[in-house]
C-alpha cells in the first residue's frame, strides 16, 4: 500500500488547532493587559517571554537563561511561579499553569485573578 500526503492531514483536526489557537492567543493577550502591558507583546517571540519576566517581576537578563539546556527548565518553573503569584495565586496554580496551561492561562485570563504585582 503506497502512502499518501494528502491523507495526512485532516480538515477537522486544523480546525480545531486554530481554534485552540486562536483562543489561546486571546487568552494571553487578555492576561498582558490585565498586568498593564499591551496585549501584542504576547505576539511577539522571544518579548513574550521577557514581558512575562517582567510580570512576573523577575529580572530581564533571564531571558539568556531561557537559552542555557537545562536550566532553561529550571527557570521557566520559577519564572511561572512568581508569574501566577503576581496574579495572587499560589504555588499550586503554577503547578497548574505547567502540567495544563491550556486550561490554566484561559482560567487566569477570564477569570476575577487580578495583576497585584510582584513581591
Amino acid at each position: 500500500m503506497e502512502y499518501s500526503f494528502e491523507y495526512s492531514f485532516s480538515w477537522p483536526g486544523m480546525l480545531l488547532s486554530l481554534a485552540i489557537t486562536v483562543f489561546m492567543i486571546v487568552a494571553m493577550w487578555k492576561i498582558y493587559v490585565k498586568a498593564n502591558w499591551p496585549g501584542w507583546a504576547s505576539l511577539i517571540p522571544i518579548y513574550n517571554v521577557y514581558a512575562m519576566l517582567k510580570i512576573a517581576g523577575k529580572p530581564g537578563w533571564w531571558l539568556l537563561l531561557f537559552f542555557v539546556p537545562i536550566v532553561n527548565i529550571i527557570i521557566a518553573i520559577i519564572s511561572l511561579v512568581a508569574f501566577s503569584k503576581s496574579f495572587g495565586k499560589s504555588g499550586w496554580y503554577a503547578l497548574g499553569l505547567i502540567l495544563l496551561g491550556i486550561v490554566f492561562f484561559p482560567v487566569l485570563a477570564f477569570g476575577n485573578a487580578e495583576y497585584i504585582g510582584s513581591e
